[in-house]
């Protein structure tokens, strides 16, 4: 399997050029049906319109075709590629992720258990302060972690977070409103 870290040196530039920052780079699938999972947003609205999408699609492809044409193919194998934003529900995948949704509810998934056997942790995210998260978790206590020390996280769909995360347009919204009541 294709090293994460090499794909995603990769993949940024071509990111970068586009003016989007990634979020996610992420293989899944096994070795019967394997996905690249590419996701990245707009630094200043945190989202991706689908010609974004197709735009990082295609220069991701051009430069794994080019690879692929000089011998030096990052994947041994056959793929999917899935370019996509990270959606509401988003993965928190940098520290400053935690810092700019604090106040939402979250779930992390930590590496190795706390002392108290706790390896997931829900709650009310409170922030990052250097390399430490805080999580308010429910009917339990306030927890810091290292950013180190969490294997994944994620936002939780509320009614907060919608409010929260307004679409870049509503455009073509009432004719699919129309169909759909039909």
């Amino acid at each position: 399997m294709a090293n994460i870290a090499d794909l995603t040196k990769l993949i940024e530039p071509e990111a970068q050029a586009l003016g989007l920052v990634l979020v996610r780079v992420k293989m899944f699938g096994g070795t019967s049906d394997p996905t690249l999972q590419v996701m990245a947003e707009r630094p200043d609205t945190r989202q991706l319109t689908i010609d974004d999408c197709a735009d990082l699609s295609r220069r991701i492809s051009d430069v794994f075709d080019a690879l692929e044409e000089a011998g030096k193919d990052p994947f041994d194998h056959a793929y999917r590629l899935e370019v996509s934003s990270p959606g509401i529900d988003r993965p928190l995948t940098r520290a400053q992720d935690f810092e700019d949704w604090k106040g939402h509810e979250a779930r992390l998934n930590l590496v190795e258990p706390l002392e108290d056997g706790r390896k997931q942790l829900t709650g009310d995210l409170i922030g990052a302060e250097g390399d430490l998260i805080s999580i308010d978790v429910r009917k339990y206590k306030v927890v810091s972690v290292p950013f180190g020390a969490i294997a994944d996280a994620k936002l939780l769909m509320t009614d907060k977070l919608i409010a929260a995360t307004v679409p870049l347009s509503a455009e073509g919204a009432e004719e699919y409103e129309a169909e759909e009541n039909d």
